[in-house]
């Protein structure tokens, strides 16, 4: 019995029943929530992924302004990359999901068409950080 006493304080499971309950239970409720949350994002992600293979890559030779079709669609595939990421953040909560959930955002917000060229020079120079320190910074290996 005390040989058990110690190994629960050797894990950091030490505490009131009360703390030990909140630790287990509530622990396991937000896991599953924010597992709930990133199928939902998929799927979500999905669905989109279909809208734009399907009407929107047409548009590209039905439309006279390319142009401004394309930048849509630049916006839209960009916005089902932070989906994706933000889903993968949610399910493993890695430092590294959460600079190339940064780094999408950043993108996406270059692409615009109302960007300055102040908002180009700082998206860029944000980006080539990010950079850096994904690859240099966080551990394990970028893949």
């Amino acid at each position: 019995m005390a040989m058990e006493r110690e190994t629960m304080k050797e894990a950091g499971d030490s505490g009131t029943p009360l703390e030990r309950y909140v630790n287990s239970y509530v622990g396991n409720f937000i896991h599953v929530f924010l597992s709930v949350l990133a199928i939902l994002v998929m799927v979500g992600a999905c669905i989109a992924l279909f809208q734009i293979v399907h009407y929107g890559f047409p548009q590209l030779w039905r439309v006279p302004d390319e142009y401004q079709t394309l930048h849509q669609l630049l916006q839209k595939i960009l916005l089902l990359a932070i989906a994706g990421e933000l889903g993968l953040l949610l399910l493993f909560h890695r430092t590294s999901a959460a600079v190339e959930v940064v780094m999408f955002v950043i993108a996406r917000r270059m692409v615009a068409t109302d960007v300055t060229a102040f908002d180009l020079l700082m998206g860029s120079a944000a980006l080539a950080v990010l950079l850096v320190v994904r690859f240099y910074f966080l551990p394990g290996k970028p893949k």
